[in-house]
């Protein structure tokens, strides 16, 4: 015997997208809050096509699409990148160092040594162990005959990390 959930239940962590008032995709967001910005009227509804569920109140029924977007907000926020600090460029490596991959030990490294005129930037600094940091020490990994894992970038803001995925999702054809 097979058990079928009643189908009246509603998937109340059903993902639902959330826009910002441009229509910049922000983050999945559950049925739940996304009823709650709907009746306070933080945000409306979007006329994309996709699905819809219904919430039903004694008294009221309200239509939940999968798609909504937010009616306030800041127009003209700027998606700053973090400092280059340590915590920040822990997290953007991994907790892993750039040469070898070890977890211990971990110092921060400038790729082109500040004593070369290397700069604290994003794309000059990196995580390294601190043997492969003295092996390096104030040479380039090239000089070093050390080869960096991946090339240091600056991180991208969540949300538009969100938005990036959620558009490369939109172009991948539907196997429904």
């Amino acid at each position: 015997m097979t058990l079928r959930p009643y189908k009246h239940v509603l998937p109340i962590y059903q993902p639902i997208v959330l826009f910002s008032k441009n229509y910049l995709p922000m983050a999945r967001i559950n049925l739940k809050r996304a009823t709650v910005l709907l009746v306070t009227g933080r945000a409306e509804p979007v006329d994309l096509i996709g699905k819809t569920w219904q919430m039903r109140s004694p008294s009221l029924t309200l239509e939940i699409p999968e798609y909504i977007r937010l009616r306030a907000g800041n127009s003209d926020r700027i998606w700053k990148t973090p400092p280059v600090n340590r915590r920040e460029v822990l997290r953007r490596d991994g907790h892993r160092c750039q040469y070898c991959g070890s977890k211990q030990q971990l110092t921060l490294d400038h790729v082109v040594p500040r004593s070369q005129d290397g700069t604290h930037t994003w794309d000059n600094v990196v995580i390294a162990c601190a043997p492969c940091n003295s092996r390096k020490g104030a040479r380039t990994p090239d000089a070093a005959s050390m080869q960096l894992m991946k090339r240091p970038k600056a991180p991208m803001h969540p949300v538009v990390a969100f938005a990036e995925q959620f558009w490369k999702e939109q172009k991948k054809p539907s196997l429904i």
